[in-house]
């Protein structure tokens, strides 16, 4: 039933990307999904206006230019602190800064506001200035990461996402962090997973590619609330709950029914009608 869930929540991903990629093409279509999903719960609205805003296409046209452009239209170069950075800091901010000047005049009417943006309660490597810096190594690679999604080679594309590097972002948490004793992934586990169920699988299948089987061993790397309050709800104390936590199929499956019956429920379990429908399952 899980299963039956989980691939139904997998094909309604499928089907809005499908009508997403006939109206605005394949790789715009990805390109903003991936910074949706790079923007984790606090920061996906400022990404994606940012995608939006600067398009794919635009970013390849000023291809030396595009991460200055990023950067700039996000609202993070406003009045940079350059005296007060670090020496390697300094010289990054410089790097930017001196691309993004000749832009700037003709993007002001875009640049982000700065409330829109999270800055802090969430974990240093998710900073927002590392997810926008993930996004621009990203746009860099676009040639080669885009060809491995059209295989429809999840695989390739965890191994593309897993070793992605950055001169500036595999050792600073933010713009005015300190260099980091060792390296920072620039996409993590719990990005690479969520990037693969939320973007790569779904545009697999929107594009007939067959990959249940390879989608059903994703394991999940993080949980969430609506995710907790449903296996509760479905499970309470039996501890098989936790084999469903542990598997993609497993909380995509449990967020379709906390959807699709926990949010209608207003009687506290006591008039939901999926327990007759569960009786009802064949």
């Amino acid at each position: 039933m899980l299963e039956a869930a989980a691939q139904f929540r997998l094909r309604r991903k499928a089907d809005r990307l499908r009508q997403r990629i006939e109206i605005h093409g394949r790789d715009e279509t990805i390109y903003q999904s991936l910074a949706d999903a790079l923007g984790y719960k606090q920061n996906r609205l400022p990404l994606t206006l940012l995608a939006q805003r600067l398009p794919l296409a635009l970013l390849h046209k000023h291809r030396e230019d595009a991460e200055a452009l990023l950067f700039g239209v996000s609202g993070f170069l406003e009045t940079p602190d350059l005296a007060a950075a670090r020496k390697f800091t300094r010289s990054y901010l410089r790097s930017l800064w001196d691309r993004w000047w000749k832009h700037r005049e003709q993007f002001a009417r875009l640049i982000l506001p700065p409330k829109i943006w999270k800055l802090s309660g969430a974990r240093p490597l998710n900073h927002p200035h590392r997810r926008l810096g993930a996004l621009a190594a990203l746009v860099a690679n676009w040639r080669k990461f885009s060809a491995l999604a059209n295989k429809g080679e999840p695989t390739d594309v965890m191994s593309l996402l897993t070793n992605l590097q950055h001169d500036f972002w595999t050792k600073h948490y933010t713009l005015a962090a300190q260099s980091s004793a060792s390296s920072l992934a620039l996409i993590g586990d719990s990005r690479e997973t969520e990037v693969l169920a939320n973007v790569i699988y779904p545009v697999a299948f929107a594009e007939s590619h067959d990959l249940w089987s390879d989608y059903k061993k994703l394991r999940a790397q993080l949980s969430n609330r609506s995710i907790k309050i449903a296996a509760v709800r479905l499970f309470a104390d039996d501890p098989r709950q936790r084999q469903f936590l542990r598997t993609v199929v497993g909380q995509q499956g449990l967020l379709q029914i906390y959807e699709h019956f926990c949010l209608r429920d207003a009687s506290d379990c006591a008039d939901c009608p999926f327990p007759e429908q569960m009786r009802r399952w064949p």
